[in-house]
């Protein structure tokens, strides 16, 4: 929160502290009373070297992300599709195509081509001997640079003993359509296509395995998010629990809704999958800290002191005004600083 911003919020809580008779407004001509002489249960509170943090609390939904679409890719038919709520698993098939089943491998580059000749180099190899590897075959030194992995032998001969494995026939060969490449395990969240479909349809369409939430905000408030931040969500029964920004988007969509305006979506994964277990979709609120100031200088805000002639101080017991300047104000504290302003100075509270 802005400095301009923080000393309007002190002045609208000391004004209000004002009205009510609990703060004390000076004027220069005016002799200055003892107002702890006719109160000798006075309240005090001590002058604290604190943290403060201000929060920001947005309106995001439980689930399991935004869908995405995965196309079958290759020729033939499609003879079985999967389950909703079916799991991505590395090696296993979530469909069938000319009643063959299309394993699932992970990596970044889809198949886009037959891989049959030994010596062919390229990031789709790198998929292949990645995963082969992955499920325990030997494939032989991996090159750190994709594009410089390339298809030997020892890849041949691993890619035929899976095939084996999994019921495809034992060609050393693979191409586009005869597995299908995901980014990473994901959970079939509807199935798009029926039995009988060609198989480079959309097929069906997968969301991230585990539960995240999302929210719509303005290019305004996503400057007040930043990925891997720690923020807290807010159950609809008022439990908090604690989660990571996992995401913040760059592109703006459109409007959403009657004065809505453009947004810019965030994901946020909860910590412990075991918060949210008992939770399907649900409304939830995300409590996001967009400033902290540690090891400051702070009182309670009713322990300000609103001056006529401007700006703020705060009382001795005695009656003794000292002047402050004030700082970020987090719920009922504020950031004091001054020359006479000392950690564990006693200062009056109004009351």
């Amino acid at each position: 929160m802005s400095k301009s911003r923080s000393r309007a919020a002190v002045a609208a809580v000391v004004a209000l502290a004002a009205v009510t008779g609990a703060a004390v407004l000076l004027r220069p001509d005016a002799p200055q009373a003892d107002p702890s002489a006719d109160r000798p249960d006075v309240e005090t509170a001590t002058v604290e070297r604190t943290d403060l943090t201000s929060t920001r609390s947005l309106r995001g939904t439980l689930g399991f992300g935004a869908p995405k679409p995965v196309k079958g890719g290759g020729t033939g038919t499609v003879t079985a599709l999967p389950q909703v709520g079916a799991t991505a698993e590395r090696g296993k098939a979530l469909h069938r195509v000319d009643d063959r089943p299309v394993p699932v491998l992970f990596g970044a580059t889809p198949l886009f081509r037959k891989l049959e000749e030994p010596g062919v180099k390229g990031s789709d190899v790198a998929v292949v001997m990645d995963n082969l590897a992955a499920l325990g075959y030997t494939v032989g030194i991996r090159p750190d640079d994709d594009s410089k992995a390339e298809f030997t032998p020892r890849v041949v001969e691993a890619l035929k003993k899976w095939q084996r494995k999994v019921g495809l026939p034992d060609t050393g060969k693979v191409e586009p359509g005869q597995v299908l490449v995901l980014a990473g395990p994901v959970r079939v969240s509807s199935v798009t296509a029926q039995p009988g479909a060609a198989a480079s349809e959309e097929l069906f369409q997968v969301t991230p395995t585990g539960k995240v939430v999302v929210l719509q905000v303005s290019p305004t408030e996503a400057g007040a998010v930043s990925q891997g931040a720690k923020v807290l969500l807010t159950r609809p029964d008022g439990r908090d629990v604690p989660g990571t920004i996992s995401s913040v988007g760059t592109a703006v969509s459109g409007e959403q809704g009657q004065g809505a305006g453009p947004r810019i979506e965030v994901v946020v994964t909860p910590d412990r999958d075991e918060d949210v277990a008992d939770l399907d979709s649900a409304p939830v609120q995300v409590k996001i800290t967009t400033e902290r100031r540690e090891g400051v200088l702070s009182v309670p805000l009713e322990a300000l002191v609103a001056l006529r002639e401007g700006g703020y101080a705060v009382q001795s017991p005695g009656g003794a005004l000292k002047a402050v300047e004030t700082g970020m104000h987090s719920q009922s504290r504020v950031e004091v600083s001054g020359p006479d302003v000392v950690e564990g100075m006693v200062v009056v509270v109004a009351r």
